[in-house]
């Protein structure tokens, strides 16, 4: 008998075209130098180099599915199906607040909760979705509707990478196994016994999972507020943003011209200068209002102005206050 698992919601993300983390592509950038491809060719195509890519992750930023993507279908092409090897290399700790989440979780069924809740916080491809099956839980991982020409490597990945995080979560593991399909692994199910998810974890705590709970909250409900191309187009703002984001670029970055962007943006009742200023706006924000905060000029500089008064006006514009009246607050 089948059927879903008590109090487990389904995942979060119908399908893989949320943006995701910049340290998954820089994951696969390292299991790429390890195996003798250099950081330029395995990001070819992205519109990153090795320097950008790093000023990315610093900054915690993200990337598009598609980006991700590119440089999975590089490594396919130069490596060929890595898909196993690149899943071991996920630990919990790859995916920052997001898997801290997880290992402050009380039980193993806590943590496949707080997994499944936040899904697109993940850099999954082939979703994953938990039932049980008699007195075994059933985690399939589906690549039906996932690019042919790399879904074999993104289902061993992504499933080998669920296998590497749940032994991970209490000693000695939890005991799952995986059976591939028989169709060139265009599909894989995990299955570990049903008493595991009563198994507390050793790293639980109400206080750090509040926290970090909190943090992934605030970054998957600013990841949701857009969907399809308007979400695909903040992210590629927000990478060139020091340089002014100019619409051209994030066009060509999108494999467009820029009137064909507007008039996209436009069907979706949206305009490109709308999402520079919410980009820059929430950045300034972050910038301005923590308890360290960053000099007005270097601020704007990192929002791409060419001079503070410029970004003074605009800030005016977005809150009704100055840079300074904010920090005096």
């Amino acid at each position: 008998m089948t059927s879903g698992l008590p109090g487990l919601p389904a995942p979060a993300a119908a399908d893989w075209g949320f943006p995701r983390s910049a340290a998954g592509i820089a994951l696969l950038v390292e299991y790429a130098g390890a195996r003798g491809v250099g950081a330029g060719r395995a990001l070819l195509g992205t519109g990153l180099t090795s320097d950008s890519l790093a000023e990315v992750v610093s900054s915690a930023g993200e990337v598009t599915a598609a980006q991700e993507l590119r440089v999975v279908r590089t490594l396919h092409r130069l490596l060929g199906e890595v898909g196993i090897e690149v899943g071991r290399r996920y630990q919990a700790s790859t995916f920052g607040a997001f898997g801290y989440a997880m290992l402050s979780s009380r039980t193993v069924l806590d943590a496949i909760t707080v997994a499944l809740r936040l899904i697109d916080l993940s850099f999954a491809f082939a979703i994953p979705r938990a039932s049980l099956v008699g007195d075994l839980v059933h985690v399939s991982v589906e690549g039906g509707a996932l690019p042919p020409d790399v879904r074999r490597l993104l289902v061993e990945r992504d499933a080998t990478a669920i296998v590497t995080v749940l032994e991970a979560l209490v000693p000695g593991g939890v005991g799952a196994e995986v059976t591939w399909a028989a169709e060139a692994s265009e599909a894989a199910t995990i299955v570990f016994g049903v008493d595991q998810l009563d198994r507390p974890l050793p790293q639980r705590s109400a206080e750090r999972l509040a926290l970090a709970d909190r943090m992934c909250t605030e970054v998957v409900d600013a990841r949701r507020a857009r969907q399809g191309l308007a979400q695909d187009v903040r992210v590629l703002i927000t990478q060139r943003l020091t340089e002014g984001a100019p619409m051209r670029d994030v066009a060509a970055a999108l494999a467009m011209g820029e009137r064909s962007l507007r008039r996209q943006l436009a069907d979706d009742d949206v305009r490109y200068q709308e999402l520079l200023d919410e980009v820059r706006s929430s950045l300034a924000l972050a910038l301005l209002d923590g308890r360290v905060t960053m000099p007005v000029a270097e601020v704007a500089r990192r929002l791409g102005y060419a001079e503070s008064a410029s970004f003074i006006h605009a800030f005016r514009r977005w809150t009704g206050r100055t840079p300074t009246q904010l920090s005096r607050s």
